[in-house]
C-alpha cells in the first residue's frame, strides 16, 4: 500500500491541493525507497455569468461563427440550449480550442445539422436496443426458469458474487414495489410470495439489472447455452450486454453519440458463430457498438433494416465526418453491413 496525505488550501479565488506520498519500503520500479514527493494541482473558482439568448448569439458571432438566420438561431438556443449545441460546433474551433475562435467559414447551420444527425442516430439505436433488450429478457426468463425454477433470480447459490447478487435483488425489489402494472398489482393481492415468478418480476426490472444477473451467473451450462443462442461465448455476451445497457442510458439521457469516446468499451471477440467484422475497428467509438447491434440482430431480427437506415442517414447528412465515429474507409464492404 502507498500511504498519502492530501492538504486542501483555498487562497482567494484559487484552490490548491497538495498530495504528499511516501513510498513503501521496497523497490518501486527499481527506484529509491522511502522518498517523499509532492503533487500540486490548482482549481480556479468558476465565475462565468449566465448570458441572455441575445448575448449568446453575439458571443458566437464575435468568435467567428456565421449565423445566416439569427431569429432561427435564437429559437434553437432557447429550446435546445447553448451548452448542448456547443458539443456540435466544438469541432469547428481553431486550435488551440481553449481560445474559442471558429475556423473561417464555420456556420451555425452546420452545427445544427450535426445535432440533427446525432438525434436521428440515437433514435435509430434506441429502436434496435428495445428489440435486443426484450429478446434477452425473454431468453433469460425461459432458459433459467426451465433449468432451475421460476424464482431462479432469488437463488443466491446460482451466482458467483453474493454481495453483487444481493444488491441486484434489492434493485429488483424496488422496481417490483414501484411498479403500477396491473399484473403486478394482481399478484400482490393474490399471493404472499416476496417476489413474483421471473416472467413477471423481470418484466418490470431494468435492462441494467437484467445484465447484472446474467454476468453474475456462475459459469456453467445454462450461462453458455444462453450466450450460444446469440452466437457468442458467455464472456463476450456478458460484456456486450453491459455495453448495450451503457448505450441505452446514453440514449435515454439524449447524450451525444456521434463522436463520443465511449467510457465502457466492448471486448473484441476472438471467434463468433455468426457474421462479424472482418477488418479491425476501434472499440471505443460508436461504429463498433453499431456493429454489435447488427451482430445481435442476426438472431433477434434476421430481416433487419438497421444497416440500410444507417447508410441512408449518412447519405442524408453528407457533411458528417463518420471517421470521428470510428467508421473505417471500407465499412460498406463489410459483409455484416450488407
Amino acid at each position: 500500500m502507498i500511504d498519502f496525505v492530501s492538504v486542501y488550501i483555498k487562497i482567494r479565488d484559487f484552490s490548491y491541493i497538495f498530495v504528499l506520498t511516501c513510498l513503501p519500503r521496497f523497490p518501486f520500479e527499481q527506484r529509491a525507497q522511502g522518498k517523499l514527493f509532492a503533487f500540486i494541482g490548482t482549481h480556479m473558482q468558476y465565475d462565468k455569468p449566465a448570458l441572455s439568448y441575445q448575448e449568446q448569439l453575439a458571443l458566437l458571432k464575435n468568435r467567428g461563427l456565421v449565423i445566416a438566420n439569427e431569429e432561427r438561431a435564437i429559437h434553437l438556443l432557447k429550446f435546445i440550449s447553448y451548452y448542448r449545441l456547443s458539443g456540435y460546433w466544438y469541432p469547428m474551433l481553431e486550435e488551440p480550442k481553449t481560445e474559442h475562435l471558429f475556423k473561417e467559414g464555420s456556420k451555425f447551420q452546420d452545427a445544427f445539422n450535426l445535432y440533427c444527425f446525432d438525434r436521428e442516430l440515437r433514435q435509430l439505436i434506441g429502436s434496435q436496443l428495445e428489440k435486443i433488450e426484450i429478446a434477452v429478457r425473454a431468453t433469460l426468463i425461459y432458459n433459467l426458469s426451465h433449468d432451475h425454477n421460476p424464482f431462479w433470480f432469488e437463488d443466491q447459490t446460482l451466482f458467483s458474487k453474493k454481495v453483487s447478487h444481493a444488491r441486484t435483488l434489492t434493485k429488483i425489489e424496488g422496481e417490483f414495489k414501484r411498479s403500477d402494472e396491473d399484473f403486478i398489482k394482481k399478484f400482490k393481492r393474490n399471493y404472499k410470495n416476496e417476489f413474483p415468478p421471473s416472467w413477471m418480476a423481470l418484466e418490470v426490472c431494468s435492462f441494467g439489472s437484467l445484465s447484472k444477473l446474467y454476468e453474475n451467473l456462475k459459469p456453467g451450462r445454462s450461462k453458455r447455452e444462453i450466450a450460444s443462442i446469440y452466437g457468442l461465448s458467455d464472456e463476450v455476451f456478458g460484456k456486450w450486454l453491459h455495453v448495450m445497457v451503457y448505450l441505452r442510458n446514453l440514449i435515454a439521457h439524449h447524450s451525444r453519440c456521434w463522436n463520443k469516446i465511449l467510457s465502457i468499451q466492448p471486448i473484441k471477440p476472438r471467434t463468433t458463430e455468426l457474421q462479424w467484422l472482418i477488418n479491425e475497428a476501434p472499440n471505443n467509438r460508436i461504429y463498433f457498438s453499431l456493429s454489435i447491434i447488427l451482430y445481435l440482430l442476426q438472431t433477434v431480427n434476421p430481416n433487419q433494416s438497421f444497416s440500410r437506415k444507417i447508410r441512408l442517414l449518412i447519405e442524408k447528412y453528407p457533411d458528417t465526418n463518420i471517421r470521428d465515429m470510428g467508421f473505417p474507409e471500407n465499412w460498406q464492404d463489410e459483409p455484416l453491413w450488407n
